[in-house]
């Protein structure tokens, strides 16, 4: 690990995706990329699936009222590689940023399988991972196929050990875990606005409970971006329903920000409303809060407890040849 940490300017984007356009989000994020970049940010954090956008049919249809939606979600999704990703690497290179950024991965093996997956790339334009959100959250899994551990990595940026992981992911403590003990000094946290959880769940102060929970634990920094509800999307899943209407425009749906790793924010994160949060951090400020709490180092018992992952893609078919071992 480098001697002269880094000193940066995280951008933290809360946005809508142009709702099911897989073209017109990419434009909407080269130029939020652009913009950030203007303003001084080297690294600039999107919301989870940005590209197209988050099945939101799961929660308000039943499964054979949602089937279509799947179809239009899957005929919207990005391919890996494929032009979306590569507009996305371009604007990076562009702007000179580390980006961060969510889409909805289309299979190349199955027409029934896409994943919600988190593109790293970094500021020369190359596509540095591409990690599957492990497991669906609750009605997701009518949507998104499973990722696997292969893309557990931290990733060596010019802001520092990065690693990412997508909404519900950052309550695993496994998963955390596993990128705490590459090394990661930044997190990235991707969430979507969630106005159609439980009514006594609050999505922005959960957000911010889980942020500062992996700051504190791992002493690092964890930049947080959230898409929000677009009348446009309002407009597609409820229609003319007025109770789903205000469902979907509830409040504190949404957060985005920037967390130190004392696990208090360190600028003002917002709520609901679209913008860019900008936040300098100080990757030095991580070392002397590690004297006190290393649970990747001296505040853990390792001949007591031992993480297992595995790392081995996982793939519908292998053939001894090795011919088919890329999908």
């Amino acid at each position: 690990m480098p001697q002269d940490l880094p000193r940066f300017t995280a951008a933290a984007v809360q946005a809508a995706p142009v709702y099911l356009d897989p073209d017109a989000t990419v434009d909407k994020a080269v130029a939020l990329i652009a913009e950030a970049a203007r303003n001084g940010a080297q690294l600039v954090v999107f919301p989870e699936v940005f590209v197209p956008g988050y099945p939101y049919w799961n929660w308000t249809m039943n499964p054979i009222q949602g089937s279509p939606w799947f179809e239009r979600l899957q005929r919207a999704a990005v391919d890996l590689p494929g032009p979306h990703v590569e507009a996305l690497c371009a604007a990076a290179r562009r702007a000179g940023v580390v980006l961060v950024i969510g889409v909805n991965e289309r299979a190349a093996h199955s027409l029934g399988a896409l994943y919600n997956t988190m593109l790293t790339i970094g500021p020369d334009g190359t596509l540095l991972g591409a990690h599957r959100k492990l497991v669906p959250t609750w009605a997701e899994k009518l949507t998104w196929t499973p990722g696997d551990g292969s893309s557990l990595r931290v990733h060596d940026t010019p802001v520092g050990p990065l690693g990412v992981l997508a909404c519900g992911e950052n309550t695993n403590p496994l998963a955390r875990f596993t990128l705490l003990a590459q090394g990661e000094l930044v997190h990235a946290a991707s969430y979507i606005a969630l106005p159609v959880a439980p009514e006594d769940y609050d999505m922005a102060e959960a957000i911010a409970l889980r942020a500062a929970a992996h700051c504190f634990e791992g002493k690092v920094f964890t930049v947080v971006s959230c898409s929000t509800v677009s009348p446009e999307i309002v407009d597609l899943i409820a229609g003319e329903d007025q109770e789903l209407r205000k469902q979907l425009a509830r409040p504190r749906s949404a957060l985005s920000g920037v967390f130190g790793p004392d696990g208090r924010p360190v600028v003002e994160p917002l709520v609901d409303e679209e913008g860019i949060v900008y936040a300098e951090i100080d990757l030095a400020r991580c070392i002397q809060p590690k004297q006190m709490h290393d649970i990747v180092g001296h505040y853990n018992r390792f001949d007591v407890f031992r993480l297992h992952v595995d790392p081995r893609p996982h793939r519908p078919v292998l053939f001894p040849d090795g011919s088919k071992e890329d999908e």
